[in-house]
């Protein structure tokens, strides 16, 4: 029997793949958990060396002011070269208002971009999206030329939570969950607590002051303004009052039009283009009308999922879906406008793509 045995081991082993295991060498259960922790530790360095050290933030659910705080110290930690940060106002509690500057660092003076979100406190997809953003943006600028180009010729000033205080009352229980406004208090006899901050641009109040400085400091580098919200599925153009037209109008509603198509190329979800009037309802002192005032060319407001199922309680199941649609909205608007400002390096980057994919075709037809 030992014999038979024997032989029967000597066949296996003579039969076995190369690089397998055979019936003598079986791994330990050491040196397995040291292999899988070998290519773990491999991939997280790639993945760091890439500036997505923020893979275990969980940009599938929503985060507290504390930890969306923490988010955006990891993100200008871990991508010193591109990412800083900059306080530029004070909110009624008391906590600065922070926005992160992304870009390649230049001695001259650069266009830029501007997106806040969370102008509403029970808005929550919106600063939700704010990171997601700044995620793919962060993750794809050494791969991408286009976005690499972005980082190149244009600074992103993003302000992931505006309205930090309302944030902040939003998460405190089931009761505060629709809190809209700011914690200002009212002014004179009034006692009510809170200003709505997208009812007030230009109108001396906060936050909202906050941001019409910077906007007004940088008026003369800023191309683009887009601040987000929810809900509705819309991309609205200035003006909110229903006797005004922005000057570009024609030139607004065609870059929202082509942002809707991107958006709809995603996930099938159908976005409206228009004024407020138009497909909403009019109002006035609205931060999209005030930057576009100030002479910024290019001004929208995205009103993120759903159209009233869930309203401003969107599941979290729908926040990496929303995301991704309204990504390549945004980025279809920034495209856009940057191609139109610096066509030489557009057009450099097309040659260079093209270049690319016929090298690569040539390659694998084995041509020559």
């Amino acid at each position: 029997m030992s014999g038979n045995l024997a032989q029967r081991k000597h066949h296996l082993r003579s039969h076995e793949p190369a690089g397998s295991t055979s019936l003598d060498n079986k791994p330990t259960m050491k040196g397995s958990v040291m292999s899988v922790l070998v290519v773990l530790a491999f991939v997280a360095q790639n993945r760091l060396a890439g500036g997505q050290g923020h893979k275990s933030y969980d940009y599938t659910k929503y985060h507290t002011m504390d930890e969306i705080s923490a988010w955006m110290n990891q993100m200008e930690r871990e991508n010193p070269d591109v990412v800083s940060s900059m306080i530029y106002g004070q909110t009624y509690e008391k906590r600065n208002i922070t926005l992160l500057k992304i870009g390649f660092t230049s001695a001259t003076p650069k266009k830029a971009v501007w997106m806040d979100c969370g102008i509403h406190a029970r808005e929550w997809i919106a600063p939700a999206f704010c990171q997601h953003f700044v995620k793919e943006i962060l993750g794809s600028y050494q791969t991408d030329p286009k976005v690499k180009m972005l980082f190149e010729n244009l600074d992103f000033y993003i302000t992931p939570v505006l309205n930090m205080d309302g944030y902040i009352y939003s998460w405190k229980d089931n009761t505060t969950r629709l809190w809209r406004k700011s914690r200002s208090p009212g002014t004179g006899d009034c006692t009510c607590i809170g200003t709505d901050l997208n009812r007030n641009f230009n109108a001396n109040w906060g936050k909202a002051q906050a941001v019409t400085d910077f906007l007004v400091a940088h008026q003369n580098k800023l191309l683009c303004y887009l601040t987000i919200h929810s809900y509705g599925q819309q991309i609205l153009v200035p003006y909110g009052h229903p006797n005004i037209s922005a000057p570009n109008y024609d030139e607004l509603m065609k870059v929202g039009r082509a942002a809707a198509n991107a958006i709809k190329a995603v996930h099938g979800k159908s976005y409206k283009v228009g004024t407020p009037p138009d497909i909403l309802y009019a109002f006035s002192g609205g931060s999209c009308d005030f930057a576009r005032l100030t002479g910024i060319p290019y001004s929208f407001t995205f009103e993120l999922r759903d159209e009233g199922k869930f309203s401003f309680i969107l599941p979290e199941d729908q926040i990496q879906p929303t995301c991704e649609e309204v990504y390549q909205g945004a980025m279809s608007v920034i495209n856009y406008i940057h191609d139109k400002n610096f066509r030489g390096s557009a057009i450099t980057v097309t040659a260079t793509l093209w270049t690319t994919l016929v090298a690569s075709w040539i390659s694998s037809a084995n041509v020559f």
